[in-house]
């Protein structure tokens, strides 16, 4: 029997992108919907403290972990030059940075009004080291292969490794999320409409990772 021709078998990226992002969408969704629905919504000057508190999960999930993939995504979801994408790709990690950030100020807000001691459990020690290797990843990046860039035999060298790095931060991004929503809900607690909703959040995150990582391995369609 003769061997079946393997190009049939191709699997682009570009379903998996398609699906990726309808996740990203569905959970970005679901943490809004916890915040403003069950939570009493946002608020980083606010006097209620739960309003500030909440922009720390919202942004999170929002920045490093939604942006952050959509940008892991750019080189096969925008149909342009290599330096546009790469334009975009920085634009959006700087954007996911930011907001990052922002939201790790809520929290240190948070705790500093309730009076709570800082960096005490795994998901802040994950949280921390993840947004600082963020910003030195995109510092990195933004050196070496934007502005000034780096010889191009040094940046092909140093390419693995950068997407290496960047893989690596995300993973450890979701892994700080998922810490910090199984924090939202009640131990022993009964399984309400908002655990429900978080629980849900943290099942859609967990797929959002596998398929931005899928489409990493993939070909584009170009």
């Amino acid at each position: 029997m003769a061997p079946k021709d393997s190009s049939s078998f191709r699997l682009t990226a570009l379903p998996v992108v398609v699906v990726a992002n309808i996740l990203s969408l569905a959970f970005v969704t679901l943490i809004l919907v916890w915040a403003l629905h069950f939570q009493g919504g946002l608020g980083l000057k606010s006097e209620n403290v739960q309003q500030i508190f909440n922009i720390h999960p919202v942004l999170m999930v929002i920045g490093p972990i939604f942006i952050g993939g959509e940008a892991i995504m750019v080189y096969k979801m925008v149909p342009s030059t290599k330096k546009v994408q790469k334009l975009v790709h920085l634009i959006l990690h700087l954007v996911a940075l930011a907001l990052g950030i922002v939201g790790i100020t809520a929290i240190f807000k948070f705790q500093h009004d309730v009076q709570l001691g800082n960096l005490r459990t795994l998901h802040s020690w994950l949280g921390i080291g993840t947004i600082s290797l963020y910003g030195l990843q995109w510092l990195f990046a933004a050196f070496s292969f934007w502005f000034p860039r780096a010889a191009t035999t040094t940046r092909a060298k140093l390419l693995p490794w950068h997407w290496f790095a960047g893989m690596a931060i995300f993973v450890m991004a979701v892994m700080t999320a998922e810490t910090g929503l199984n924090r939202l809900t009640v131990p022993g607690g009964t399984l309400d409409s908002a655990s429900l909703v978080v629980n849900f959040t943290g099942l859609l995150i967990l797929l959002f990772a596998v398929t931005v990582s899928l489409s990493v391995i993939l070909p584009g369609t170009r």
